[in-house]
């Protein structure tokens, strides 16, 4: 199988070398979709300038050098320089074809393999998961799919808030209530109302905020019973993160838990080493790092404080701490954080200051996959009526709900068990596709009747495109592993849908690259648009041509796995039937 960009970029470097020598055969030929053919390259255009030529004369030399009469119909010089490319059907075909039998339907894997720890979902223990995480999460799990897809030994990095301050009043209020008890229990299930509990015995009664301070420093300390009492607050916070992680189907396990906590033994160290490298100094008291270009409002430098005037620690000393290690010990060579946009000017501090202190070497990308929030129908940060955070597993809850309305109204036939599957399944599905089709660092309004929906750029919109290509088999009695016959391509909606298949591969290496989930979405949006016209316009089971019927169901069979594959790298579950 062929990417048609990939061949047809080849073909044009290599005519590009015989037109006007080596040194351009690593000039960009500049393939687009046309209008006016299935691709158009424009090259020309840049490259005459550079040559102090017409581009429509550089189009014409270069036209002149292509051997593409195997891939090609037709090559046609037009406008002021560009070159319109027509694939040859009986190429088409046989790639179409191809991809049926496929488990990659097509995608290679990269070229050059990645070792990369990717930081994303991050909640906070004792604490509920909110709206706000389902973006980091989603968005972090799509990409870790997609680049282990890819071929790169992905590192997930849950990076817990598992320490700090807070912990103190945490431990106290649990030994208050009882390790055993119900309002402890409340951890695994509303975390929440543990938290505020322990916050208003700590705003309101003077001798249990002492107790708490004093347990903080005695956690500092790594006392034997307080480090007991954390790991029973953090063991109990799992149980609920992973009731979510299993309700979104994410890959995220206690395995990629990489809190807060585990770098507590380099703090100092992390210090020290910048005290030592004279990138830190004392200032009111703090230690910080000032760096070249960060100033405020009013001109003043802006700090990256790594120790506070009280000694203790602060994000920015675990999370240098967290490059340290992910280049040492992991063995990173390209670091993603997909954190909320308004952290962008923390970690690009973060990243500058360790660069200067050797931590991150310049051959180690670090990247920051900025996240947008939420927005409800103000346009405001999606909030309950309260003006609180929206519980995340109350929304996934209320997304499965109206899914499951809609099956059982449309599907009564089908049992209890199977309505719940196809509810979870679409509900789930149409809340991450949402989240996912939409560029990560924009925001995006919350909407259920649009995610729901069966039209338009929705997840339950792809997940039906496949239900039908399931039914087809269903009815067929085949297996669609069992639809590998050639490929004819008669029909436009055929040919249409052949030359959509063949670009699953560069849309999953620009996910790659770009590290732009929204790019795969737009694809299999793209795909599943050109399935559903191939379904209403050419008959399958019921072409009066066995020749062409046998082909229509290689083609099914190709969209199908597509289509499937894509979503699983998104973290969609396709059902069997809607």
């Amino acid at each position: 199988m062929s990417d048609p960009k990939a061949v047809l970029a080849e073909l044009l470097r290599d005519a590009l070398a015989a037109a006007f020598g080596a040194e351009h055969a690593g000039t960009d030929p500049l393939i687009r979709p046309s209008q006016f053919a299935d691709f158009q390259a424009n090259v020309a255009l840049p490259l005459g300038k550079a040559l102090g030529r017409p581009p429509r004369e550089v189009a014409t030399a270069i036209a002149g050098q292509l051997d593409a009469g195997d891939v090609c119909a037709k090559v046609e010089v037009s406008g002021p320089g560009f070159l319109n490319l027509t694939l040859r059907d009986e190429w088409l075909a046989a790639q179409a074809a191809a991809l049926a039998a496929d488990p990659r339907c097509g995608a290679q894997q990269a070229d050059v393999r990645d070792v990369i720890p990717i930081d994303y979902s991050a909640p906070n223990v004792a604490k509920e998961m909110h709206v706000g995480h389902l973006r980091t999460t989603v968005v972090g799990d799509a990409l870790a799919r997609t680049l282990e897809f890819r071929g790169h030994r992905v590192i997930r990095q849950n990076h817990l808030g598992d320490w700090g301050t807070p912990f103190g009043m945490l431990i106290e209020h649990l030994l208050d209530v009882g390790e055993h008890s119900e309002q402890a229990e409340l951890l695994q299930s509303d975390p929440n109302a543990f938290y505020q509990a322990a916050r208003e015995k700590f705003d309101n009664d003077e001798g249990f905020a002492d107790r708490a301070r004093r347990r903080v420093v005695a956690l500092q300390a790594g006392d034997a019973d307080t480090l007991r009492l954390w790991q029973e607050l953090v063991d109990l916070s799992k149980v609920y993160f992973n009731r979510i992680y299993r309700m979104l189907d994410v890959t995220l396990t206690d395995d990629d838990l990489a809190g807060e906590s585990i770098y507590n033994e380099w703090l100092a160290e992390v210090c020290d080493e910048l005290e030592a490298k004279g990138l830190a100094t004392v200032s009111q008291g703090a230690l910080c790092v000032f760096l070249d270009g960060y100033t405020g409002r009013e001109g003043n430098p802006v700090p990256l404080i790594v120790r506070k005037s009280d000694g203790g620690y602060g994000y920015a000393t675990t999370d240098l701490a967290a490059v340290r290690y992910r280049v040492r010990d992991l063995g990173a060579t390209r670091i993603v954080y997909v954190i909320g946009a308004p952290q962008s000017l923390h970690l690009s501090m973060v990243y500058e200051t360790a660069r200067l202190a050797g931590w991150l070497p310049p051959e180690v990308a670090a990247i920051h996959v900025a996240i947008g929030n939420v927005l409800g129908e103000d346009g405001k940060l999606l909030r309950t009526r309260s003006g609180a955070p929206v519980r995340l597993m109350a929304l996934l809850e209320e997304a499965v709900e109206r899914a499951l309305t809609v099956v059982r109204e449309t599907r009564p036939e089908l049992d209890a068990p199977t309505h719940q599957a196809i509810a979870h399944a679409v509900g789930v599905g149409a809340v991450k596709y949402a989240d996912l089709s939409t560029a990560h660092d924009t925001g995006y309004v919350f909407d259920f009747d649009r995610m729901l929906a069966l039209s338009g750029n929705t997840g339950p919109y792809l997940q039906y495109a496949a239900a039908r290509a399931r039914s087809i088999f269903r009815k067929a009695g085949i297996k669609p592993e069992d639809a590998t016959a050639p490929v004819r391509l008669d029909a436009p909606a055929e040919r249409a849908l052949a030359l959509q298949l063949l670009g699953f591969g560069a849309a999953v290496a620009e996910v790659d690259t770009l590290l732009e989930p929204h790019r795969l979405c737009t694809y299999l949006f793209d795909l599943a648009s050109a399935f559903t016209t191939f379904y209403e316009q050419c008959p399958v089971l019921k072409a009066d041509d066995p020749v062409v019927r046998e082909s229509r169901l290689t083609l099914c069979a190709a969209s199908l796995r597509t289509l499937v594959t894509g979503l699983d790298l998104l973290g969609v579950t396709v059902p069997d039937q809607m």
